[in-house]
């Protein structure tokens, strides 16, 4: 993840104050179904998660500006790696570091987050639009798979 859990945590309780204003939820009462089934919102990590990946595909796509080209290397791209099954799957060469700071950094969470997508979001194939669709069910999924 890109943020300290307390960050987190307090960007979350700012989005769970917007949505009991926005549906009429009690101060008392539990907002997530309202997140859920009514407004459609996810929760922070994914958001984060959805904001990153986007800018992941962006990069792979080459939409992205000058700057962050060199974020998001395919791994097939490089010689020496190209028969690896990480290339086959796609992946983006994930920068190392040594710090948690570090695996923070833009650089480095990106491809992380993209190297862990289904297959299906990884294709070569896949419009923006597709993308951004199957993206938003997977991240939906995979907030809300408790209730």
């Amino acid at each position: 993840m890109s943020l300290h859990k307390s960050s987190v945590g307090r960007l979350q309780m700012v989005l769970n104050a917007a949505a009991r204003l926005v549906v009429g939820v009690g101060r008392y009462e539990h907002v997530t179904l309202a997140l859920c089934d009514v407004l459609h919102w996810f929760p922070v990590p994914q958001r984060i998660q959805f904001k990153l990946t986007i800018s992941a595909f962006d990069c792979v796509c080459e939409h992205c500006s000058a700057y962050f080209n060199n974020v998001c290397i395919p791994v097939a791209g490089i010689s020496g790696r190209a028969n690896l099954r990480s290339a086959e799957r796609h992946d983006i060469l994930v920068s190392s570091t040594r710090t948690q700071l570090g695996r923070w950094s833009f650089h480095v969470a990106v491809p992380a987050i993209w190297n862990m997508l289904p297959p299906h979001l990884r294709s070569s194939s896949i419009s923006h639009g597709q993308f951004r669709a199957g993206l938003k069910t997977h991240l939906f999924t995979q907030a809300y798979r408790h209730l």
